[in-house]
C-alpha cells in the first residue's frame, strides 16, 4: 500500500512540475514577444522602457 502511494505521489509531483514548466515557457515567450514589439515600436532616439 505504501509503495503505491509513493508512486502516485511521484506521478503527481512530476505532472505538477511539467505543467508549471510549460506555463513558464508560455510566459517567457509572451514576454519576449512584448519586448521585441516594444523594441521595434520605440521612438527614434530614446529607450522604450524605463528600467
Amino acid at each position: 500500500m505504501v509503495p503505491l502511494l509513493l508512486v502516485l505521489l511521484v506521478i503527481l509531483v512530476l505532472f505538477g512540475a511539467g505543467f508549471a514548466i510549460e506555463v513558464l515557457w508560455y510566459i517567457a515567450i509572451a514576454l519576449l514577444v512584448l519586448w521585441v514589439i516594444g523594441f521595434f515600436m520605440r521612438s527614434g532616439s530614446g529607450r522604450w522602457y524605463r528600467w
